[in-house]
Formats: structure tokens, C-alpha cells, sequence
């Protein structure tokens, strides 16, 4: 029987409460189970993520023995496309799928290093290197999976919701340029395959390739929207350059080159999710603060990211010659 990680467990039932908690108690039971379907043997620390487990295993395949790792999720909606996404890419930028039990939320994937793209630390090469991945995961979407112009009704709602509801300090043009997203690209979007959750954390180190990309939501839409994914994983990252303003319009220039796409729409999406962030943390809090002195920074960043993502960040113009 694995041993589940204590933070992962403490985690888990603080966020689901009783579900968790049994979710828990059943988990070394689940991978037992897991095991013997796919003749696997454990073969290494189990690790985590927010929402699960990662069993590293070993099995025959043929003449060779094939490094995977089991991932059992809670079972949430949020979870369920996951494989799917897997199973369309086949492997194309991200790690393989191997097998896949949905009724436990649970997938047989392709090894990769526990090393991610955000332990580089080079701002430049994480939306270089997100950016090319994006461009290959945005292929023709099969059908069933979620299409995020569905959901742009909800998000102008919920973004005219919290500014009348919460307290805070955006201008009405910042916020109203997020509903103006929502109204206005979230209803025409491609229907292509996206991550839905293209961040430094979810970009390792692999074998096969230098990077593959690990826990896609599988959303059907605008590639765009996961560079707005990104540049808000990356504000911290961009507040130490000591200059905010040319560190995200650097970061939008990067992932748009490397994703080829218009920078223009990827930086409408950034504010959209930055706007987004900042209600959302003011009513939930963040994974890495939840209250406090911790929790103002971060809802302070966000908001300045969304008002310096309203402006126009285009290159400055070139300065005038003085007249002799």
C-alpha cells in the first residue's frame, strides 16, 4: 500500500471536508487496485499535486521496462477531461497516455522529471518554451470536450457580479475591458485543443522531448486564452526584474512570437485573467496565501497587471533626436 503524503491529505480535506476526507482514507486502496489492472510495481516516491497523487511505477512493455506513473484525481468535473486531451495529443507536447480508468479519475501516463519549467527561473525561456508548446497542443479539438465560448455569458457575469459586490480599487475601464473580452472573443472562438492551464508547473523536464506539457483541462477555444493563463502565473516572476511595465510587455511579445499569435488578443486574455484573479482571490484567497499580508500583495499584483495589460503595451517609440 502507498502512504499518502500528509500535506497532500491535510490539503485535501481542508478544500473538500468530508468528501476528502474519505476521498483519502480510499486512496492507497484505489492505487492497490491500479497496480494489479495494469501490472505495474511501484518504483519511487509518491509526489503530488494540488488535486492529486503521482505513483511513480514500472512495467514490462515487451523486451524493455517502461517507466509511468500512475495519477489518481479527486474526483471532480474539473478533472474529467484530462485524458482526453492526452489521448488527442498523443504526445504531441505533452506527456503520453498509456491507459486511463475514468471512473477513478485515474490515467497510466509517461514518465517525465519531476523538474518543471518554473525552477529554470529565466522569464524569457518559460514563455518561449510555453509558447512553442502551445502552438502544438492547438490542434483540430474531437468532439465532447468543454467549448470555453460556452462559458462567456458566465464570465461577464461573474465579472459585473464582483466589482459591484467586492471591495476594491480598479477603474471602471479596467474591469470593463475584461467584460468587453468576455463579450466580445469569448463567444468566437477556434475550435481547437487547448491546455486550459498552461503555467511554469505544468511544463517538465522529459526525455523524449526537452519539455512536455502534464494536467490539461482540455478546453476547445482560443489559444490565446492560455497565454493569458501564463503571464498571470508568471507576475511574481515579473515584479523582480525591478520594471513591471517592460517585463510583461517583454513576456507578451515572447509567448505571442512563440505561439504565433496576435499579441494584441493575447494580451486581451491576460487582462481578462488578471482581472479575474483579483475578484477571485478577494473572495477565495490564492494557493499561496489564503488570508493576510500575503494574500494583499497578491490581489494588489493582480490588479496592477490588469491595469498595465488595459494600456496599450506596445514598444515605446523610439525617442526624438535632440534639434542641434
Amino acid at each position: 500500500m502507498i502512504r499518502v503524503p500528509e500535506a497532500f491529505a491535510r490539503a485535501t480535506v481542508e478544500r473538500e471536508g468530508q468528501a476528502g476526507a474519505g476521498w483519502v482514507a480510499e486512496l492507497p486502496g484505489i492505487v492497490a487496485e491500479l497496480l494489479e489492472r495494469w501490472a505495474c510495481v511501484p518504483g519511487g516516491e509518491v509526489r503530488h499535486g494540488g488535486v492529486g497523487v503521482i505513483v511513480p511505477v514500472r512495467r514490462a512493455g515487451g523486451d524493455a521496462v517502461v517507466k509511468a506513473v500512475i495519477k489518481v484525481s479527486f474526483p471532480h468535473p474539473g478533472n474529467v477531461h484530462e485524458p482526453d486531451a492526452f489521448a488527442a495529443w498523443r504526445g504531441r507536447g505533452a506527456v503520453r497516455l498509456f491507459e486511463r480508468a475514468d471512473e477513478r479519475y485515474a490515467m497510466l501516463l509517461e514518465r517525465a522529471r519531476p523538474a518543471t519549467l518554473a525552477e529554470c527561473g529565466d522569464v524569457e525561456e518559460m514563455v518561449t518554451v510555453a509558447g512553442r508548446l502551445s502552438r502544438r497542443l492547438a490542434i483540430p479539438a474531437p468532439p465532447g470536450l468543454p467549448r470555453l465560448r460556452e462559458q462567456a455569458g458566465e464570465w461577464e457575469e461573474e465579472l459585473l457580479k464582483d466589482a459591484a459586490e467586492l471591495p476594491h480599487a480598479l477603474p471602471a475601464r479596467v474591469v470593463g475591458a475584461a467584460v468587453a473580452t468576455a463579450r466580445e472573443l469569448g463567444p468566437a472562438q477556434p475550435d481547437l485543443l487547448v491546455h486550459g492551464d498552461l503555467h511554469p508547473r505544468n511544463i517538465l523536464r522529459a526525455s523524449r522531448e526537452p519539455w512536455l506539457a502534464v494536467d490539461p483541462k482540455g478546453y476547445v477555444g482560443d489559444p490565446a486564452y492560455d497565454g493569458g493563463t501564463l503571464l498571470k502565473a508568471l507576475g511574481l516572476k515579473l515584479v523582480e526584474t525591478g520594471d513591471l511595465p517592460a517585463a510583461v510587455r517583454r513576456a507578451l511579445d515572447g509567448f505571442a512570437e512563440a505561439a504565433g499569435l496576435d499579441r494584441g488578443r493575447v494580451g486581451r486574455w491576460a487582462q481578462f485573467h488578471a482581472v479575474r484573479a483579483g475578484f477571485w482571490g478577494r473572495r477565495h484567497g490564492f494557493r499561496l496565501a489564503r488570508g493576510g499580508p500575503g494574500l494583499d500583495r497578491l490581489t494588489r499584483l493582480a490588479d496592477r497587471l490588469a491595469e498595465l495589460l488595459t494600456e496599450p503595451l506596445s514598444t515605446p517609440p523610439a525617442k526624438r533626436p535632440r534639434a542641434s
